[in-house]
């Protein structure tokens, strides 16, 4: 027996609003998608009792040495001053030369894997060493980066989520509202 035409739409349009759906929930893996950082030192947001000497950062892939940027800021967006880094296959290494002082930090880094293609991204770390006599970094002691600043993961955000999840809403009630119409006919 034969599906009714607007039955049909139903069914289409359930099927339409499913792939959507799907496609937004199922966040990219690693297989899938572009290089990501793996782990970081000093690790992410963290707050660290000493200043750092070198900075780490790991990726999923191996990295291209001639496109690998790591930069450190202070709170106030001042460039300190780093090593040239030294990428030893996912791995890329800088050195800090100079004593840092209680503050907020960031890393941003920009590389382009073996496959060619570039990833940036940036990550806030904090200095709280009670031994340090060195002057504070204006403004680092309060400073305090949201987490949205971070990068992701690779797995889809609230909003997306959010926003699936609306999708997902209004097209069960037009659904429902098809279906209750085309019922009465």
């Amino acid at each position: 027996m034969p599906v009714p035409p607007s039955r049909r739409s139903v069914v289409r349009l359930g099927a339409a609003a499913l792939a959507v759906l799907v496609a937004l929930l199922i966040p990219a893996t690693p297989a899938w998608a572009h290089n990501t950082l793996r782990s970081a030192t000093p690790i992410q947001q963290s707050t660290v009792s000493s200043a750092p000497t070198e900075i780490v950062l790991e990726f999923m892939q191996r990295l291209d040495p001639t496109f690998t940027t790591i930069v450190l800021t202070d709170a106030a967006k001042r460039k300190v001053v780093t090593g040239e880094p030294v990428v030893a296959g996912a791995k890329s290494t800088v050195q800090v030369t100079d004593t840092l002082p209680n503050g907020t930090y960031t890393v941003a880094y920009r590389v382009v894997s073996a496959d060619g293609h570039p990833v940036q991204g940036s990550y806030p770390f904090t200095v709280a060493d009670p031994t340090s006599k060195a002057t504070p970094v204006a403004g680092a002691a309060t400073s305090a980066v949201p987490a949205a600043a971070v990068e992701p993961d690779g797995g889809p955000g609230a909003g997306v989520l959010g926003a699936g999840a609306t999708l997902a809403a209004l097209v069960a009630v037009a659904a429902v509202l098809l279906w209750r119409r085309t019922s009465r006919r």
